[in-house]
């Protein structure tokens, strides 16, 4: 018989690709888009994929407590708590560029430790962790593997990725920024949780957010570290709490750390 986390690892799968399929249907659709008190976009499918997750977990597993992007947070009264993102990526998506992710997370005593990322604009694309059972990607054509992060020990020889520069604008972090670009070898923004998803895979040596909330962080924390790397804050404290996160190979950090400090 599955465990308690074991059943909830299966359940995230199926319901990442359910609202994952649910999202790819709309995809590239020319929905229409709204804007939130903090002017960032959200449509009719963030919305709907999330009540979608929502309804599947409140009956089959009433007793967890939920918190949603869109929706807020439902109590709960189990140690379980999940934790959705139904497009991370909502600026991609809007313009039909494929690199978003619906994510689907689970905490337990402030610890994710489970993460599904499915990526429905790249197919059947999805990345999945449970901790103590290491990171697995499906790709586009169903095959299954388990992936790791890559080998390379310096931002030197590794490709590093960020989201955007208003974050670091924000922050008043844009000498941090030249400084990672100057000594990575070269960088890229190819943001959201499909950065993440490059170092968990092996493509990139690190990922830095300027901004996170919770729901943006909660299922890379066990998708990066069962692939062997670090999930941590510019501090180098791991969580998912934090407003800012980065991902990398474990080899980097340090380099890393240095630098935006």
């Amino acid at each position: 018989m599955p465990s308690d986390l074991e059943s909830r690892y299966v359940f995230a799968n199926e319901i990442s690709i359910q609202a994952a399929d649910f999202v790819r249907g709309h995809f590239q659709s020319g929905v229409d888009v709204e804007r939130k008190a903090d002017t960032s976009p959200v449509t009719v499918v963030d919305k709907g994929a999330e009540e979608l997750i929502r309804a599947a977990i409140e009956k089959s597993f009433p007793d967890d407590g939920i918190i949603g992007e869109e929706f807020g947070v439902t109590e709960g009264s189990s140690a379980y708590r999940w934790i959705l993102d139904p497009i991370d990526g909502t600026k991609s998506f809007i313009s039909d560029v494929p690199l978003f992710g619906t994510m689907v997370a689970v905490e337990r005593e402030g610890h994710g430790v489970i993460g599904v990322i499915a990526f429905p604009g790249l197919g059947s694309t999805r990345i999945d962790a449970m901790v103590g059972g290491g990171a697995w990607e499906t790709s586009s054509t169903g095959e299954r593997r388990q992936v790791h992060v890559c080998k390379t020990s310096t931002l030197a020889d590794g490709l590093v990725l960020t989201t955007d520069l208003e974050g670091f604008r924000e922050r008043n972090a844009m000498q941090q920024l030249n400084d990672v670009a100057t000594a990575s070898w070269f960088m890229r923004t190819w943001g959201d949780c499909y950065g993440h998803y490059l170092v968990a895979t092996g493509r990139a040596v690190a990922m830095v957010d300027a901004r996170l909330n919770i729901w943006d962080a909660a299922a890379l924390q066990p998708i990066v570290e069962e692939a062997g790397g670090t999930f941590t804050d510019w501090k180098g404290k791991p969580g998912i709490e934090s407003p800012e996160g980065i991902s990398t190979n474990a080899h980097v950090k340090d380099e890393l750390l240095a630098l935006l400090r």
